[in-house]
């Protein structure tokens, strides 16, 4: 079985992914934590890595086709990204995960990442919403696809007032009757 995790930043993808994968038995591949990589080596925060990444369109190419070759190649996983519905259409379950913005904006903030850095919660929301739209953009340019249009997924959990063990629970709900019908 092949799971995607896609949806806006702070809403849970990386955590619910681990989560998922761990309860059933699955190798966890996350593009964020990639990308997040690549911004350290770099010594950039994510904002400025997604900024050279709408002028260098290699750092794109390079996750995404790393992603592509896991569809290909690999089977049995849960993976993690913005756009892991769109290069791994092969996947029988891709979870879209939202949440409100100051929610999403008090997770990050919570979580402490490094190359994420805000001083407060208006300035994060400020960050995240700069960063999707770069993404967008990006994503829109390179590829033609909108990650946030539901209709690339076949199932979608809004994660506000829900915590990482709770939504895992769906999911696994969801992946148990997808394995019934196939």
């Amino acid at each position: 079985m092949r799971i995607t995790i896609s949806g806006k930043a702070g809403s849970g993808k990386s955590t619910v992914a681990k989560l998922l994968s761990e309860k059933l038995k699955l190798k966890h591949y996350s593009i964020g934590d990639l990308m997040r990589v690549m911004a350290i080596e770099k010594r950039l925060s994510l904002l400025e890595f997604n900024k050279l990444a709408e002028k260098d369109k290699s750092i794109d190419f390079e996750m995404d086709n790393k992603l592509k070759e896991l569809g290909k190649t690999k089977d049995n996983f849960v993976v993690d990204g913005r756009l892991t519905a769109f290069f791994i259409p092969n996947a029988e379950v891709k979870v879209f995960l939202d949440a409100a913005d100051k929610t999403r904006a008090h997770r990050i903030l919570k979580d402490k990442r490094q190359q994420e850095k805000s001083k407060s919660l208006k300035e994060s929301i400020s960050n995240i919403k700069k960063r999707e739209e770069s993404e967008r953009k990006r994503y829109k340019k390179y590829y033609g696809v909108n990650y946030l249009d539901k209709e690339l997924y076949n199932f979608v959990i809004d994660t506000t007032k829900l915590n990482p063990n709770q939504v895992v629970e769906k999911i696994i709900g969801f992946v148990r009757t997808k394995q019934k019908s196939l």
